[in-house]
């Protein structure tokens, strides 16, 4: 029966990521980069490099000279990282340095596309840098540009050590009207009618030159967020207080902690990442510049977002990528594996959990993540096929077990397609149409390991037997992004989705939902870039709108993603 729902849910496409704790219950991937890379020539790795005019001339252009560009930038800091975004102004990248090496290991196909006006260059894929495409502290930053002449931002371009981020505002406009959470279960427009700060990130980095192939490289992120965003990418354990026990309306989190071994001697490159980081493999993910869209689609919403562990990705050839990792299970962190905590309510009369003692989190546990990738076409196709956070299934804090597959397909310049489907479950939910588990439930009776959680607990189940205690509870997700780019600053995205969720462990509405979203992302610059929309979403079977009133809203929403 699973198989044959997975089946179905392939046929139409789509996929994505999240936590519980989002909603009443409740992602780069890394994605390519996270922000505009620095144009790098396209030549083959042995033709020699131009030199550029060894000293600027005439008015000072670094578009048309390179040479130009400290003429051009001045020589203060503040200067220069105003006169950085004013040079970018209205362009669709930044200038090139005809010195600059070859941006593609030689015999692989090119990036298949440009950012701007895509969130990505290659494919999305997350648990390492970009195999076969990636120079160290190659992110173009108007910060790295305005200390560069300094002692600090020399040291750190010898080094290849970056920091960059962005501030990312955001809106809606809705039919519903609950002050909070009525536009819940869709993700990333929380509370109607708001104007909020989405997040603030920074990051802390070096990537591995994953070009070269003479010598072992490393690399590293720490990343923190600041905002109403924190609540999707909270991992219990975590600095999760501020979402678990306070419901904050603004948080922190640190989503991606982790350092990496790039070994370019094996087959055609292995990345080793230890540490934290985005689950795979997905078309969305949680940081702003890594989406089409302002919104997320519910297949993402309700999803794996990050893992714990080490994730291996291997090169087998420039077309196969092969990933296998060993984590600790999704939204869970290594100091909740085997910790266990007082039952607040032990004995009999405790239907789900009769001991004195309860795992404080039941999917904290040693689980395995395997995918593999396929480009062909000359890199215009991609097939993912992947199951992450993989163990026995019981039901903990977000122990989703992920089986699904992305497709891309570049049909020219200007039109592709990305799809996902997936097929996620977790066993041993709570029924909440049993009446006597119901009831113990409101009466402090029967407790679970998240009893002791003021808000977002794990969702339960509406089992189709009112008699049992517990049941499986799966969810099948379908999310297509039909993308049509006339220009290299803007793209127009068309969102069409299924989402099925007959227990309503995912979205707490036992419903079929359907969703309609369409979004322009036009970019005044590689750094300054806006997403508006407008979406209908449709809960087929109940009410899962404004605080279950509705089956229905009409959402318009948007953004700005201001680089540094």
């Amino acid at each position: 029966m699973k198989l044959a729902l997975l089946g179905i849910a392939a046929a139409f496409g789509g996929c994505a990521m999240t936590l519980q704790g989002a909603y009443a219950q409740q992602t780069e991937p890394v994605q390519g980069p996270a922000v505009p890379q620095i144009q790098i020539a396209q030549v083959p790795p042995t033709t020699p490099p131009v030199s550029p005019p060894a000293t600027c001339t005439g008015a000072p252009d670094p578009y048309k000279n390179y040479a130009c560009m400290d003429n051009y930038l001045g020589t203060s800091v503040a200067d220069r990282f105003y006169n950085y975004y004013r040079l970018e102004w209205g362009e669709s990248g930044p200038p090139t340095d005809p010195n600059a090496l070859s941006s593609r290991k030689a015999g692989w196909d090119p990036a298949p596309e440009t950012t701007p006006p895509m969130p990505f260059t290659d494919w999305p894929y997350g648990g390492t840098t970009a195999l076969g495409g990636n120079r160290t502290g190659s992110v173009d930053s108007p910060l790295m540009v305005a200390i560069a002449n300094t002692d600090v931002g020399k040291w750190m371009q010898d080094t290849g050590i970056q920091l960059y981020g962005w501030v990312d505002p955001g809106f809606n406009v809705s039919s519903n009207t609950v002050r909070k959470g009525g536009n819940a279960p869709v993700a990333y427009a929380y509370d109607p009618n708001t104007v909020q700060l989405d997040q603030a990130v920074v990051y802390l980095e070096r990537t591995p030159d994953t070009i070269q192939s003479d010598h072992i490289d490393w690399g590293f992120r720490l990343s923190a967020i600041y905002g109403e965003n924190y609540r999707y990418t909270t991992s219990y354990g975590l600095a999760s207080y501020q979402l678990l026990k306070n419901n904050q309306q603004n948080g922190y989190d640190f989503p991606m902690i982790y350092g990496e071994l790039y070994i370019p001697q094996v087959a055609e490159g292995l990345m080793l990442r230890l540490g934290r980081y985005i689950s795979l493999p997905d078309i969305e993910a949680q940081l702003a510049p890594n989406n089409y869209m302002y919104t997320h689609s519910l297949t993402y919403a309700f999803d794996n977002y990050t893992n714990e562990g080490l994730q291996a990705s291997l090169a087998v050839t420039p077309h196969i990528i092969l990933q296998l990792g060993f984590n600790i299970g999704t939204e869970a962190t290594v100091t909740n594996v085997g910790q266990t905590i007082l039952n607040p309510s032990p004995g009999p009369q405790n239907l789900l959990n009769p001991g004195t003692r309860l795992l404080k989190d039941p999917g904290a546990q040693p689980s395995f993540t395997a995918c593999a990738r396929f480009d062909w076409n000359n890199g215009n196709d991609n097939f993912q096929p992947c199951m992450n956070g993989i163990n026995n299934g019981q039901w903990g804090y977000n122990n989703l077990q992920w089986y699904g597959a992305t497709y891309y397909h570049k049909f020219n310049d200007h039109w592709h397609i990305s799809m996902e489907s997936y097929y996620e479950y977790e066993d041993g939910v709570p029924n909440l149409n049993n009446p006597a588990v119901a009831s113990g439930l409101a009466a402090g009776t029967t407790t679970t390991p998240f009893s002791i959680l003021n808000f977002n607990q794990p969702g339960m189940a509406h089992c189709s037997n009112p008699n049992t205690l517990r049941c499986d509870a799966y969810a099948i997700g379908a999310v297509t992004y039909i993308n049509y780019s006339p220009e290299p600053r803007d793209n127009f995205s068309f969102r069409p989705e299924i989402y099925y969720d007959p227990q309503g462990q995912r979205t707490g509405t036992a419903a079929t939902y359907y969703e309609f979203t369409v979004g322009w992302q036009h970019w005044y610059s590689p750094q300054v870039e806006v997403r508006p929309e407008i979406g209908y979403y449709h809960s087929n079977g109940a009410n899962a709108f404004n605080g279950g009133t509705r089956n229905f809203t009409l959402i318009g929403a948007g953004d700005v993603i201001w680089h540094f």
